[in-house]
């Protein structure tokens, strides 16, 4: 019974315990969401039935491909704006699209336009004069 006793008398230490969520949607760590996203897209078997980007050799190359020579385009009307001979005025037309642009005393104006629906997209970039 002593022994029994003497057991009892010993001192017993406890702490609290602390949930701490681990979603940052639910106040966790803000540097847990790109792990828990790449998880969640790792476990998601479903697929976009509207989504038509095929993974082929072929279509990448062919997107790659349109991504290199829309890019070369672009730069193309960006050096006719702004290059070393600037042009008033001009008109692009590739794909569908046309694109429109003219200067004025304070800035340039570029008008995007697709041909199928006739929307239109206005783009006006301010010049900066340089004075002496």
């Amino acid at each position: 019974m002593a022994i029994t006793a003497a057991a009892y008398a010993v001192p017993v230490q406890a702490q609290d315990l602390v949930h701490e969520p681990i979603s940052p949607t639910f106040g966790g760590n803000p540097f847990n969401s790109n792990h828990i996203l790449g998880t969640a897209n790792a476990q998601n078997k479903e697929k976009d039935p509207n989504s038509s980007t095929s993974s082929s050799q072929a279509d990448i190359f062919a997107r790659q491909l349109q991504s290199r020579l829309l890019s070369s385009l672009s730069s193309q009307i960006v050096d006719a704006i702004f290059g070393e001979n600037p042009q008033e005025s001009g008109v692009v037309s590739f794909g569908g699209q046309t694109i429109e642009f003219f200067r004025s005393l304070d800035s340039v104006t570029l008008i995007i336009t697709n041909d199928d629906t006739g929307e239109e997209t206005r783009i006006v970039v301010p010049l900066f004069v340089e004075v002496n």
